[in-house]
């Protein structure tokens, strides 16, 4: 059910040119902490899959930004996702977790989804499958790996303004 709402939704997002990068064995993440990405904190909404997504991020405080996300489509949360950046090791990771709008998780109790950071340039975050972009003060996008039933995957890009 969840694999196909995903494939879905995707199906009905604009895809972009390729933003994302793969986590491969024997790659090393690059330093970093908080305070590069310390831009990102606050609101941020936009369209996606047909509805509303939006984002909220805390400042970076004792090494973690937390952040939350929901997608609404008409007039209904479609999902949640829970999470944080944190720094490990001299580098970050973005770790969450998705729910249904009744808060029921998609993932098992002890387990998260983690993206480990790949590389950084001037405005681009590259995790594994997961590119968070600056564009500007007031926008930034985010490039998405989507997993389809069939085992292809396509690449999805929110478009976020700060509100």
């Amino acid at each position: 059910m969840k694999l196909l709402l995903l494939s879905l939704l995707s199906s009905m997002c604009s895809l972009q040119a390729q933003n994302t990068v793969s986590f491969e064995e024997g790659m090393m993440s690059p330093a970093a902490t908080l305070n590069n990405i310390e831009w990102l904190a606050g609101h941020w909404k936009g369209e996606a899959f047909g509805g509303i997504a939006e984002e909220i991020w805390s400042p970076p405080a004792d090494g973690s930004m937390m952040f939350s996300f929901r997608l609404l489509d008409k007039g209904e949360v479609s999902f949640y996702e829970f999470g944080h950046l944190i720094e490990i090791d001299g580098t970050l990771i973005l770790q969450l977790k998705h729910f249904d709008a009744n808060l029921s998780g998609w993932e098992e109790r002890d387990e998260n989804i983690e993206f480990r950071l790949i590389k950084i340039e001037e405005n681009k975050f590259y995790f594994d499958d997961f590119t968070i972009e600056r564009i500007s003060d007031k926008e930034i996008n985010m490039h998405v790996e989507v997993g389809e039933e069939d085992g292809t995957s396509n690449e999805v890009t929110f478009n976020y303004h700060r509100q």
